[in-house]
């Protein structure tokens, strides 16, 4: 039996279910077993599938197969993936891996969730329960997944997918049953964060994109760095000022789709039936878990709302003020959602809707011309803190044990978050400040990337790629994913990288440090 839980006892952190990543590895290929040997299979068996499946990094993906390859529970195949040209490596479960997986879930099934069901009690359930209790054709991982990453899973969440009604087999076009539980998936106001140390340049910055008609504002800068605290910092200085400003905060987790955006968006402006949507914008959302968004009929459609040119919407559905829309974390829906994002970008430059998207990696939905000759968007690259910020906030603490700020800037980057680690801990560099760029940034690099970054590392400036790439040992262009992350900075005289990490890079000590500065200084004759 569930039991309803008081929300004067609810934990304070809402705790959900922790799964060991074999643990989903194997219940994922245990869920894709009805494809064991057939010759083309599914994206789902696949590195990429896993990954996405298993809330991983790709590479971790590989890791952990070669730990399970090892003993014995999963095979290695070349299989053909539907839809696409070219075979990929796949993997699927043997015998002992299938026994072992059943092992697994008869244990992860007793696993307790807490779940909000649609009355809005707080209830703790067995997960093998929840789908039911939800309504939700949700999967024993998918369940378990939501849980570890949200706590507690709330009764129509968008993301879980329309609503499974056995009565009613396809919901009509615009019935509000699609947008229930989308307010759980945005907030009117950014997280509260830490104080913001410095940044005048960048807060400048914001509020001159703001008295601007530049419809578009790009924010980005490598893991930590401080993006989503400046935004919200900027946001709670803004809203002293207008405290009616209409703000839309959508944290983007890995399992987000366009389709979850664009609902919250929807809700959030006000079209949740069809008495608010007279121009029909609900149409345009796929009512099947497999059909995707019609993103050309959303932006026809949510302009023509917006705008409401033919005056039918009520006084009470007017969409005169300006709305603020945050997109934080973007790099987690990747290339998929670029679609949405330049629908966004086309609806915002013709009505009064704002668009600020925060992302790890430089956005490449737009054109350079947007930036430079056609004012579409405003871009802003978040680095470290200047000396003179660094320095500045040094001076706010106990100090009289530090070394001078010049060293801390110059082993740093002036990265926050190792400046914060410093004001606790009252050591220049922390071991939760390495571990950070190793788990978040360096070891989820492939190995020839990581080592591209690491011959970078040993010189004392920027280089040409030409000799870079000698002394690698790599033909083509730099990486894509290391410019477009801000790790590999092009420079005028040549390629560059972070300082936080060259000084993570060369605490490396020995032959490897000997042997890229050999290759390097051979590139250079």
């Amino acid at each position: 039996m569930p039991r309803n839980l008081p929300v004067a006892f609810m934990p304070r952190r809402e705790p959900g279910q922790s799964v060991p990543v074999e643990d989903r590895i194997l219940l994922h290929l245990y869920e894709q077993d009805h494809q064991a040997d057939h010759y083309i299979v599914t994206n789902d068996v696949t590195r990429l599938g896993i990954a996405e499946s298993c809330a991983m990094h790709p590479p971790n993906v590989s890791r952990a197969m070669r730990k399970l390859y090892s003993k014995g529970l999963i095979s290695q195949h070349s299989r053909t993936i539907r839809g696409e040209n070219r075979r990929q490596k796949t993997w699927q479960l043997t015998e002992e891996g299938r026994n072992t997986a059943r092992s697994r879930i008869s244990n992860l099934e007793s696993a307790m969730v807490l779940i909000r069901s649609k009355d809005g009690d707080l209830l703790e359930i067995r997960a093998d329960q929840a789908s039911n209790r939800l309504r939700a054709g949700l999967s024993l991982l998918q369940i378990l997944m939501h849980s570890q990453h949200e706590g507690v899973l709330n009764f129509g969440d968008i993301r879980f997918g329309t609503l499974v009604k056995k009565e009613i087999p396809e919901p009509p076009p615009g019935s509000l049953s699609i947008l229930m539980g989308a307010h759980s998936t945005y907030h009117d106001r950014p997280p509260v964060t830490r104080t913001v140390h410095g940044r005048k340049k960048e807060k400048d910055e914001l509020r001159e994109w703001h008295i601007s008609e530049m419809p578009v504002l790009a924010l980005s800068g490598i893991a930590g760095c401080g993006k989503t605290t400046l935004v919200s910092d900027w946001i709670s200085e803004l809203i002293e000022s207008d405290k009616e400003k209409d703000i839309m905060y959508y944290p983007c987790q890995p399992w987000d789709t366009s389709l979850g955006i664009a609902t919250s968006l929807l809700h959030k402006i006000g079209i949740v039936d069809k008495k608010s949507d007279p121009y029909n914008v609900l149409d345009s959302l796929p009512y099947k878990p497999a059909s995707k968004i019609d993103i050309d009929s959303l932006r026809r459609r949510l302009c023509a709302h917006l705008l409401d040119e033919n005056e039918i919407l009520d006084q009470d559905s007017s969409t005169s003020d300006e709305l603020l829309i945050i997109l934080d974390d973007v790099h987690n829906i990747g290339s998929t959602g670029d679609y949405l994002l330049v629908a966004l970008l086309q609806i915002a430059e013709i009505t009064k809707l704002r668009l600020m998207i925060i992302s790890r990696n430089s956005l490449i939905f737009y054109d350079r011309r947007d930036v430079h000759t056609r004012n579409r968007v405003k871009e802003i690259n978040l680095s470290g803190l200047s000396l003179e910020e660094l320095s500045e906030w040094l001076g706010l603490m106990d100090n009289s044990g530090f070394v001078p700020a010049e060293q801390i800037h110059r082993v740093t980057g002036g990265h926050p978050l190792a400046v914060e680690l410093l004001e606790i801990y009252g050591e220049t560099i922390h071991d939760d400040w390495l571990r950070f760029l190793d788990e978040e940034i360096l070891n989820v690099l492939p190995k020839d990337h990581r080592e591209l970054l690491s011959i970078l590392a040993v010189s004392e400036k920027p280089i040409p790629w030409q000799t870079l790439a000698r002394a690698a040992g790599v033909d083509g262009s730099p990486p894509k994913q290391l410019i477009e992350r801000g790790l590999m900075i092009e420079l005028d005289g040549g390629l560059w990288l972070h300082e936080a990490l060259r000084s993570r890079l060369l605490r490396e000590a020995g032959k490897p440090i000997k042997e890229r500065v050999r290759k390097l200084e051979e590139s250079q004759c």
